[in-house]
């Protein structure tokens, strides 16, 4: 995390929610929200060449020697700093993620087709224990098949638009798995567009929350944290699940702290174990789960982005405990997370003891995502090779490296440069 120079994105999104900021824009007191701003470490310097001003007639605004009047440039200070429009009073800003329709917004979903159900209940078990890589084609294939010709077919109801989007978005899911990530985004938003068609507010909710973990994987914080609080918006107005307010919830505290807004995030995240631990008032068919493993699982990366290690401690713990044997990929990242925890706060045999257990993890598992993480992983252990039982599990972790290459060459991406990541 870069302190010294935080993005002025991410230090607006981790103020959306306060009142200050909320009470500044409306009364178009921009001079109050540069000093905001400049409080919490984003440079004068930074601030007037993102808006385009001098620093001088910056000074003049947040002196209160003057105030922004000119339309043009509170629409600059809006896309500079990702301040949703209505705070404003401008139209939505063409970066901002389209919620769900007033219009089409169904209360009365229709029941899903039952085979739609079961197939999605096949491939996400599936998924769960051999991986996205293996099972993309097939998805896509089952898509453009038998659930695409339904589209058109005059005879069909809008509960084929749910579960088309639901199954794209597996899709997406299985595609960032495999290492394609740009792919996953198209998949993500054909999927939210299908949502929306057929007025499912949660699915789209959720489908929301995908492209935030997609925007934090590709370090867009600020994206990752709009894309949360969309997510948020038609959950106010559709039926309580708590699961899915708990997760979108988790998503906007993960952006929020590796934005290094740790008030923000620490509120985001008491927020989402609040919501998990209340009676659903409704269910939905086409979520993913959300459960306590999961919960356990993002608090321990929000509070190591938050350098609290030993708090975060005992939830990546808590998610090893709770990830069942047949979620292969779960429980091999939530044991990724424990051993790089174990080694930030500088316990190296408890990281190498966990690590021995990762080893474990089968080698046809088909999840680049994971290759990738035992990467990073490795690179972070590298410099403690020095102590003998790190430099034999190092040993072992490249023998078990080079062994899960062969069995995945099929699956890896190359790189730039022609060779495996």
């Amino acid at each position: 995390m870069n302190r010294m120079s935080p993005n002025p994105r991410e230090v607006v999104a981790g103020l959306l929610g306060d009142e200050r900021l909320i009470t500044a824009c409306a009364e178009r007191d921009m001079g109050a929200v540069f000093r905001m701003l400049n409080a919490r470490g984003v440079s004068t310097r930074r601030i007037a060449a993102a808006v385009d001003i001098t620093q001088g007639r910056l000074y003049d605004y947040m002196n209160g020697k003057s105030r922004v009047e000119k339309l043009t440039l509170f629409e600059q200070i809006a896309d500079a700093f990702h301040l949703p429009g209505h705070l404003l009073g401008l139209a939505r800003r063409p970066w901002e993620p389209v919620p769900a329709s007033n219009e089409h917004e169904r209360t009365d979903r229709p029941p899903p087709d039952g085979d739609d159900l079961v197939t999605m209940d096949h491939f996400r078990s599936a998924d769960r224990q051999t991986g996205g890589g293996r099972l993309y084609g097939a998805v896509v294939r089952h898509l453009s098949d038998r659930v695409a010709p339904r589209l058109v077919d005059i005879g069909s109801g809008p509960q084929v638009f749910a579960a088309a989007a639901a199954l794209t978005e597996m899709a997406g899911w299985m595609a960032h798995d495999s290492g394609h990530d740009d792919r996953a985004a198209r998949h993500f938003a054909r999927a939210l567009s299908l949502a929306r068609a057929c007025g499912d507010l949660p699915l789209a909710a959720h489908i929301a929350a995908s492209r935030s973990h997609l925007a934090l994987e590709a370090g867009d914080a600020a994206g990752a944290a709009d894309w949360a609080r969309t997510g948020l918006e038609p959950t106010a107005r559709g039926p309580r699940i708590p699961a899915l307010t708990a997760r979108l919830h988790t998503m906007q505290a993960r952006a929020l702290a590796v934005a290094s807004q740790r008030v923000a995030a620490t509120r985001a995240l008491e927020a989402a174990h609040r919501d998990l631990e209340a009676s659903p008032a409704a269910d939905h068919p086409w979520l993913s789960p959300f459960d306590a493993a999961a919960l356990a699982s993002e608090s321990a990366l929000v509070l190591r982005d938050l350098e609290q290690y030993d708090e975060a401690l005992p939830h990546a713990e808590q998610a090893v405990a709770l990830r069942e044997a047949g979620r292969a990929r779960s429980l091999a990242l939530s044991r990724i997370s424990l051993v790089d925890i174990h080694v930030r706060r500088r316990d190296l045999d408890a990281a190498v003891n966990v690590g021995h257990e990762l080893l474990r993890t089968s080698p046809t598992l088909g999840s680049v995502r994971v290759v990738r993480q035992l990467d990073a992983l490795r690179r972070l252990l590298e410099p403690h090779r020095g102590y003998p039982p790190v430099r034999e599990y190092l040993v072992r972790f490249d023998d078990a490296r080079r062994a899960r290459m062969l069995l995945l060459a099929d699956l890896i991406p190359p790189s730039p440069g022609g060779t495996t990541p």
